[in-house]
């Protein structure tokens, strides 16, 4: 009897722990709440990770990027194969692009121009990857200029639109040659597009009244920096009338028309050097050359590297006293 009694309480023992168990009343309170904070703290650790990974990965790259092998005195081009090929048929990723002299490279356009039975007179195009860095890790905005060459390509002149409410300023563009001259009565004619013209100058005291044309000329809005803003209305005609626009894209490259290869080859020089020493311009001469690469091509030819150095601006030697 004794027996059946001490087996009945330990049953009754049982059951008590497992109902203390199932209501949350036993220490699995705690074992409930540790599983929910132990897997936050790991997720956020390893969010942490990747994200100190991932910072690492991009510095790594930008390291990559930013670094120049210098190839001097190297017996051959870091990843090619040799400096110059021997034999006439190769591989033109395993060898550097070679770089000739602008005249030599002029002459292999015209000689390809022949040798394919293209068209003569087509447009010869210079592409230029520029170095925007300034002092300061400040870099220079990329911009729009307007150049006169010393050999116009172009057979239609430049529509310009001269603001002025000066009586006698008007009079004066318009014997140069201004498509529209008027005040701040052009400004609607505009922005309804029953005026439009390829360039736009001012003289300084009309700039206030035309502000609500910004948004709809945008770079073509007269400003000094362009040249476009001044009291000298005669110059700024002769330079946009016939002046040839580039501008600099996708943060620093150039491609612009410079010519067309029916000219001479010193007429051509001529254009490139006038377009070069004009880019040059935009930035300090003592940060170093401006243009890291320099390609010419024509409308139907292959492109070809070029030397720039003959072209770029020197800094003027102070005179020693």
């Amino acid at each position: 009897m004794a027996a059946c009694t001490r087996s009945f309480r330990r049953v009754l023992t049982g059951c008590h722990k497992s109902l203390l168990i199932s209501n949350g009343q036993c220490s699995t309170h705690v074992s409930q709440i540790v599983p929910k904070q132990v897997p936050v703290r790991q997720f956020a650790a390893v969010k942490s990770v990747k994200k100190e990974q991932k910072e690492q990965k991009d510095e790594k790259q930008k390291v990559i990027k930013e670094r120049k092998i210098d190839d001097t005195n190297r017996h051959k081009p870091f990843g090619l194969t040799a400096w110059e090929p021997i034999d006439d048929v190769y591989i033109t990723r395993f060898y550097p692009k070679p770089v000739y002299d602008a005249e030599t490279a002029i002459g292999m356009l015209k000689k390809f121009q022949q040798l394919d039975f293209t068209y003569p007179k087509q447009p010869l195009y210079i592409d230029l990857k520029l170095d925007m860095k300034l002092e300061k890790k400040k870099k220079v905005d990329p911009f729009v200029s307007t150049v006169h060459l010393p050999h116009s390509f172009k057979t239609d002149v430049n529509k310009v639109v001269v603001f002025t409410e000066n009586a006698e300023d008007a009079k004066v563009a318009k014997e140069n040659g201004a498509a529209f001259v008027g005040g701040a009565e052009l400004v609607q004619k505009i922005l309804d597009d029953e005026i439009q013209a390829d360039f736009y100058v001012a003289v300084p005291d009309i700039l206030p009244r035309l502000l609500t044309l910004k948004n709809k000329l945008r770079k073509k809005f007269p400003k000094s920096k362009r040249g476009s803003v001044g009291t000298n209305i005669p110059k700024m005609l002769e330079l946009f009338k016939t002046g040839h626009e580039y501008l600099v894209e996708r943060d620093c490259y150039i491609l612009t028309k410079m010519a067309t290869l029916d000219m001479t080859t010193e007429q051509i020089i001529d254009n490139l050097d006038t377009i070069i020493k004009d880019v040059c311009s935009h930035r300090p001469l003592n940060l170093g050359p401006f243009i890291e690469r320099a390609i010419i091509c024509s409308a139907t030819s292959e492109a070809l590297h070029f030397k720039i150095e003959q072209f770029l601006p020197k800094i003027e030697e102070e005179d020693e006293k």
